[in-house]
């Protein structure tokens, strides 16, 4: 027994580093801290975008103790300085993930206590704290209390479980799968395509409804695809619109498609992952129709500025939910509840389950709802002012956007695209503010996003700036 004690005891010594202490930890909160004050401090001036190759070697791991100051380097040189800074308020050119500095405090929390949020009898308090943001967010959407939810890594894994729970209230599986019709816009986002194949339904047949002017759902395609298929003897079964799509910010007409959806007796789910948190706003009337959704998925890390890593998805079936994500286990046996929905390991394929709900609850508390509505309000009024500015400087833009997502280009006497991907090259070389491209029905035009807690008046001062430059070096170039 002698032996194997003092092994034990030797490999406690080498395991014991792994614990700590109280005076290495504040050593090491204070380099952290120093470091996260100085990166926030110097978003503003900072490159948007640094296109630049990672030193790989740098990030090798190795058995040597390393010392937070060289860490903290390496992340920066190789992190922090490479890419799009996605913390920058210079990001508008994909849909950013804010960041808040609140929710960061709430993901530390997490990591710290790391209370399992999988079910309630292992950690009651935080899947409490899941479920209350689920039934905050129920409200804000007017959904009903009974409706079920789940705060997912993001919203491709959202829209994953809200199609399962379709799919699976219309028994769409085997022979059924390949006479099953699904209805959606061109300009939906791709992980919808991802998560059909995912779950099963690659064969299933995808009609893209008929869009306006405006890259919005035609209602009465819509409505005349269902009937056509129905009369050729198919099994139309589900509906899926967009509020806010990620190349121009569109919202589907929501109530008709909603009404047609009922009538005809088809799952409605709404993919509101960007847009969704603009109901809050001026905009709400776009809404119309969003809580008759049978599904509905919001990411918090756009529309609340949270930290990538969030989304969230509501459900009225729950029998729909749990049909696919709950499987009893004999060791499970003590953490089964009366009320299956309520732990999130039940209506998610997650069982490990991070406690996400943290980094959106105490955000709500420390600060309350206004400033979030107040930022939202802001990007509106920051979209429209660029929009302005850019027709100023002679480029057209593209419909009056729904919310903070809209398109231009610089229309050029001739070889317009080739001008306009010239352009946008010279501005990801610039860096100062980062935006994107996209193709519009064969056009090359230039995206913005604006969504950034940090993206100011200041900021698109900044941009416009920066394309002014650009656009110089631009048309030197083309003339040459």
């Amino acid at each position: 027994m002698q032996p194997l004690i003092k092994q034990i005891r030797d490999l406690e010594e080498i395991s014991a580093q792994l614990e700590i202490d109280i005076v290495h930890r504040k050593e090491l909160l204070s380099s952290l801290g120093e470091y996260t004050n100085q990166f926030i401090e110097s978003l503003p001036t900072a490159l948007s975008f640094i296109d630049k190759d990672v030193n790989k070697g740098n990030l090798k791991i190795s058995n040597q103790p390393g010392n937070i100051a060289e860490i903290l380097k390496v992340f920066n040189q190789e992190v922090a300085e490479s890419g799009i800074k996605a913390a920058s308020g210079g990001h508008v050119g994909y849909i950013p993930g804010g960041g808040i500095y609140a929710a960061a405090l709430g993901d530390f929390l997490a990591a710290v206590s790391n209370e399992y949020a999988g079910v309630a009898y292992a950690s009651p308090g935080a899947v409490a704290i899941e479920n209350e943001v689920l039934n905050w967010l129920k409200e804000v959407f007017s959904f009903p209390k009974s409706a079920v939810g789940n705060l997912a890594s993001g919203g491709s894994v959202s829209n994953l479980i809200a199609l399962t729970a379709a799919r699976d209230k219309f028994g769409v599986k085997n022979e059924k799968v390949t006479k099953s019709v699904i209805y959606l816009s061109t300009q939906a986002h791709h992980c919808i395509q991802k998560s059909l194949r995912i779950i099963g339904l690659e064969d299933v047949i995808i009609r893209y409804v008929d869009l306006d002017a405006d890259f919005k759902i035609n209602p009465q395609d819509l409505e005349f695809k269902i009937q056509a298929d129905r009369a050729a003897g198919l099994h139309p079964f589900l509906v899926i619109a967009s509020a806010g799509t990620t190349d121009v910010g569109a919202i589907d007409p929501l109530d008709e498609m909603a009404a047609i959806a009922k009538t005809n007796n088809l799952w409605f789910h709404v993919d509101a992952a960007y847009g969704g948190f603009f109901v809050l706003t001026s905009k709400k009337e776009l809404f119309n129709g969003i809580e008759k959704a049978d599904s509905l998925v919001v990411d918090p890390h756009k529309g609340m500025f949270l930290p990538y890593g969030i989304g969230a998805v509501l459900i009225k079936d729950a029998n729909a939910v749990l049909h696919a994500n709950r499987y009893a286990a004999n060791y499970m046996q003590d953490a089964v509840l009366e009320d299956l929905a309520i732990d999130p390991a039940n209506v998610s394929p997650e069982l490990t389950k991070h406690f996400r709900g943290l980094r959106f609850w105490l955000p709500l508390r420390l600060h309350g709802i206004e400033p979030f509505v107040a930022c939202l309000e802001e990007k509106l009024l920051l979209t429209q002012y660029f929009r302005e500015k850019l027709v100023e400087l002679g480029f057209e833009v593209g419909p009056v956007p729904d919310l903070s997502v809209s398109y231009f280009w610089y229309p050029a006497e001739s070889k317009t695209n080739d001008f306009n991907k010239q352009l946008m090259q010279h501005i990801h070389e610039d860096g100062s503010v980062f935006l994107s491209s996209t193709l519009l029905k064969d056009k090359f035009v230039i995206r913005m996003a604006i969504l950034s807690f940090r993206t100011k008046l200041a900021t698109i001062n900044r941009a416009i700036e920066m394309i002014k430059r650009c656009l110089e070096k631009t048309k030197e170039q083309m003339a040459g």
